[in-house]
């Protein structure tokens, strides 16, 4: 039954596709001596049988089975293209071992895998450039690629595309002391920067838990939000400039360093969570605030979530311009880490509670940010919205406390197949979507809730022993429904990718993306910058 009504929504898709496409024709044009591809294509040739179809569907299990096709309008690698790229790189910087293609190809977390036959590593801006000046004129397409670390298939290939990974350009251009603003290549990982940084008596606004593989050129693609958007707010307000090259390898120069700057469009807000659709970023400017003498980190335990709602609140009003950071964790989320990764301990170990909330805060007096903290602290606790909590004593401490809430992920990795979804949500609604799929699921899966309560941000993970298309049906729509809905975002730092580009329209209204499509178009006219990603299928084809 099931695999009839696969079969059956398969062939009512592929007759939706013919019905608009069916006088379509592959069309290739010699503009000045070079390839010039057209996207239309002939979909009675490449679909000539259902057998045909069902081996490009590309399943991906934390969403819904996609049909994707190759673009046919994209040409095949051959023997020229290796020669010029090694010409161009030298023959270390162009990769074709099969086992650091396999490296490359695969997410992080095994779920997305591509076929690519090629790796390339630039060193500069200009070699970026001459990449993709000529993967334009022969219409190879190409993956940007930074650690690798995202979440919903946007930085591996879907099929043989050409992947340039900018890792090799990590270099650190310069760092202004009165102004606190750094300048570095694309390449550099995230962790270097913050240790950079932490020298000069400065922070980065942005932390994450992926930061020792994650690369700023992929954060800045991505806008990664992280764990102290609630103080410093996202890269939208933080990079002050970035360089990035077009698919044509024309390079944009908007590496500015200026707070205040209203000559013109400010283009690089395009580029900022576009992720490498419109052109792959490779330099970055960005400001960053003085590191504070004075760190302090509770750990709580909050018998309901309506409890965590209103600590928020007095946090906000409490503690105000010294809070930097508020994260909760359900009992699930606690369990697992618990139970799946080694020298973890429970700060709280007289019982398990229904909630946990870790709060940070920063300044620059150390008895007084202190007082400030344990006075609310306090005053939560004879209020009733915390049942216990204990603040962190040393350094050592602070850190195990942080590792509970960044080791949530590689926990639920660890407890077997793991369906994620990120997710924007007005703060009194974030944990009624958690208590709906508990009891749509009920014994099917363990359904774990965590997140960035101090930005509405929920993490919504169902973990269970292995991937089944009854759990994944039993998510998907209704998430992503109930999210839309309740006027929510289905990414909220995550990006796109390829998991959700058919899920855009529940968070944009179609007028928004067809103005998107138009300035892929515009950038990219041939459509070779990360294909099937970000937009719909139907828009990028």
């Amino acid at each position: 039954m099931e695999k009839w009504r696969a079969t059956t929504n398969l062939r009512r898709s592929l007759k939706s596709i013919l019905n608009r496409q069916l006088s379509s024709v592959s069309e290739f044009r010699y503009l000045n001596g070079k390839r010039s591809c057209q996207s239309s294509f002939n979909l009675i040739r490449d679909c000539k049988s259902l057998g045909q179809v069902n081996a490009i569907q590309h399943r991906c299990f934390s969403s819904a089975s996609t049909l994707v096709q190759r673009n046919p309008s994209f040409s095949t690698l051959n023997s020229d293209d290796i020669s010029y790229f090694k010409g161009l790189l030298g023959e270390k910087s162009v990769i074709q071992d099969e086992d650091r293609l396999e490296t490359v190809n695969t997410d992080w977390m095994h779920k997305y895998k591509g076929s690519s036959k090629l790796l390339l590593l630039p060193r500069s801006t200009e070699e970026v450039a001459q990449i993709l000046r000529y993967c334009n004129s022969r219409c190879l397409a190409v993956v940007p690629q930074g650690g690798n670390t995202g979440l919903v298939g946007g930085s591996v290939p879907v099929f043989d595309e050409v992947i340039v990974n900018v890792s090799s350009m990590n270099n650190i251009i310069s760092f202004d002391k009165v102004s606190g603003i750094l300048v570095c290549e694309a390449g550099c990982i995230l962790e270097n920067l913050i240790s950079f940084l932490d020298n000069q008596g400065f922070i980065m606004p942005l932390d994450l838990g992926a930061k020792g593989s994650c690369q700023i050129g992929g954060n800045v693609s991505t806008n990664a939000g992280g764990l102290r958007l609630v103080r410093y707010g996202s890269l939208h307000g933080n990079v002050l400039g970035l360089e990035a090259v077009l698919a044509n390898g024309d390079v944009l120069d908007m590496l500015g360093t200026l707070r205040k700057d209203n000559t013109g469009y400010d283009l690089k807000h395009l580029f900022i969570g576009s992720e490498g659709s419109l052109g792959i970023v490779t330099k970055v400017s960005i400001l960053t605030p003085p590191k504070l003498s004075s760190v302090n980190i509770a750990f709580l335990a909050c018998n309901d979530y309506s409890s965590c709602q209103k600590l928020l609140m007095e946090a906000k009003r409490k503690l105000g311009e010294i809070l930097s950071a508020f994260e909760f964790l359900d009992t699930e989320a606690m369990n697992l880490v618990l139970h799946q990764l080694d020298g973890v301990r429970n700060p709280l170990p007289a019982s398990m509670h229904n909630f946990y909330i870790l709060i940070e805060t920063t300044g620059s007096d150390e008895s007084y940010n202190r007082e400030k903290l344990e006075a609310f602290l306090l005053s939560s606790m004879e209020g009733g919205l915390i049942s216990d909590g204990v603040l962190a004593q040393d350094i050592n401490q602070a850190s195990s406390f942080w590792r509970i809430r960044e080791g949530v992920p590689e926990a639920l990795m660890k407890a077997g197949a793991v369906y994620k979804y990120d997710l924007s949500l007005p703060v009194e609604k974030m944990y009624d979507l958690v208590d709906d799929m508990r009891i749509r699921l009920g014994d099917l899966a363990t359904v774990v809730g965590y997140g960035h309560l101090g930005d509405g941000n929920l993490h919504l993970n169902v973990s269970a022993p292995e991937y089944d298309d009854k759990i994944l049906e039993q998510i998907e729509p209704y998430v992503y429904e109930w999210t839309s809905k309740h006027r929510g975002s289905i990414s909220a730092e995550h990006g796109l990718g390829l998991m959700k580009a058919n899920k855009i329209y529940y968070s944009k209204s179609t007028e928004t993306v067809q103005t998107m499509a138009s300035i892929k178009k515009l950038l990219d006219p041939n459509g070779i910058l990360n294909p099937y990603k970000v937009l719909p299928h139907s828009l990028n084809s």
